[in-house]
Parts: C-alpha cells; sequence; structure tokens
C-alpha cells in the first residue's frame, strides 16, 4: 500500500468497510487533517465516534461506521475555488442539492461548503461525501 496520500487512503478504506457492511474500521497513520475531515462527517452524521490508538509503529484511528456513507473520496487535483463557484462542485460531487457535504481548507480551517458560502470565504476543496 502507497502512502502518497493518506486522506485518500482513509476515506477508500471507509467506503470500503461502507460498502460490505462492517461496523468499524481500522486505518493508518493519523494527521491532524484526516481527525479533522473525521470529525466533520462525525458531526454531520456521517460516521460514529472514532478513536486514536497510539502504539510506536505510527497510530492507528479506529472508526464507528453506522452505514450512512453512499460515497466518499478526496478530490484531487485540490482546486482554488471562490464561494461564488461553489455551486459548480457541488453539481459535479454531490448527487443532488442539499445532499451531502464537500470539505473546503480555508484561512479558518477546514469547514464544509455550505458554511464557507454562508460566511463568503473561499479556499481549496479537499473531499466530498453523501
Amino acid at each position: 500500500m502507497t502512502l502518497n496520500d493518506p486522506l485518500a487512503n482513509t476515506l477508500s478504506n471507509i467506503w470500503n468497510a461502507e460498502k460490505i457492511g462492517k461496523t468499524e474500521c481500522l486505518t493508518s497513520p493519523s494527521s491532524k487533517i484526516i481527525k479533522t475531515v473525521l470529525d466533520i462527517f462525525k458531526t454531520h452524521g456521517y460516521i460514529g465516534d472514532f478513536e486514536e490508538i497510539v502504539n510506536n509503529r505510527g497510530d492507528v484511528i479506529k472508526i464507528n461506521l453506522l452505514g450512512r456513507i453512499n460515497k466518499c473520496g478526496v478530490i484531487k487535483p485540490r482546486y482554488p475555488v471562490k464561494y461564488k463557484n461553489l455551486e459548480k462542485f457541488e453539481k459535479r460531487y454531490l448527487i443532488g442539492k442539499d445532499i451531502g457535504i464537500i470539505i473546503v481548507s480555508t484561512s479558518n480551517g477546514l469547514i464544509t461548503h455550505y458554511e464557507a458560502k454562508q460566511k463568503k470565504i473561499c479556499g481549496r476543496l479537499i473531499a466530498y461525501c453523501y
């Protein structure tokens, strides 16, 4: 397994575990961005609780799955986008209006595209989930 993009590997592990009906998923390595993305997924009800298991070979994250993710993934390349153009990317990555979230990296940290439109700030697209 290559670790060129740990966030992509994590979201791929989550989606594969959801597809086969598992209730939990282990993923490594752990990073601040991965934990923030998982926290956003948790607040929007896509995953349950998650915990970081610290060991001497790299930290592992244990994620409780709820069966609510139909698709999730990273957005490559990380498009820079203004808040006015977010709707174009909503149509590209989400299945319908107000269904799912796109995570945007802004100067205020990682937020959803709904918050970015509300605050009228721009950033780079990181990931999506529905």
